[in-house]
């Protein structure tokens, strides 16, 4: 082998050397941003995570204080009506009493029962209650439960022609139907 030989073949192994070395060199750096790319997005999962639980723990409490307020919606509704019915109550119980001592007349007690009355139909129609009296109104079923249908010459058929017991609503939903003679055809 020759001396230009053995030179080419100890440059080429140089190169090759230095080739390698770059490709390590390049690899290395590679690696590194790879492993920078590897931290950062771990640290950026890490903070989703963390911003998840926090989501999670402030929906669980969201949802217990809304059964809380539920709860509390329940046992409080019927306060404000209840101090209402108290007056009722109490006009009630003082008629009782001037009864029982002997001291009501009948045109007393008579009074103090349309007062009495008078107070119970305020407390109610304050908390939404609607009276149905729907004597002249065209039946609805919705409204209004038949009880027997009765001629009637006076009206047109489907007409109610005599409420038999006053039906009621109570917030725009009925609570219990007005109970009616409808008119019958011919």
């Amino acid at each position: 082998m020759s001396e230009t030989e053995k030179h080419d073949i100890e440059k080429d192994a140089d190169n090759q050397a230095e080739a390698e070395a770059e490709v390590k060199v390049e690899g290395e750096a590679e690696n590194g941003a790879l492993e920078k790319e590897l931290s950062e997005t771990q640290t950026k999962l890490a903070e989703h995570q963390e911003a998840m639980l926090r989501l999670r723990a402030e929906m669980e409490n969201l949802r217990k204080r809304n059964l809380r307020e539920v709860e509390n919606a329940r046992k409080f509704a019927l306060e404000r009506f209840m101090g209402d019915l108290l007056e009722v109550r109490d006009s009630l119980e003082r008629g009782l009493e001037a009864v029982a001592a002997g001291e009501a007349t009948l045109e007393q007690l008579k009074e103090g029962k349309e007062l009495t009355h008078r107070m119970l139909i305020k407390a109610m129609s304050q908390h939404g209650l609607v009276e149905l009296n729907p004597e002249g109104e065209k039946f609805d079923p919705e409204k209004h439960e038949a009880m027997s249908l009765v001629p009637s010459e006076d009206v047109e058929p489907d007409t109610i022609v005599t409420v038999v017991q006053k039906g009621y609503m109570l917030n725009e939903r009925l609570i219990r139907p007005a109970r009616v003679l409808v008119a019958r055809g011919a």
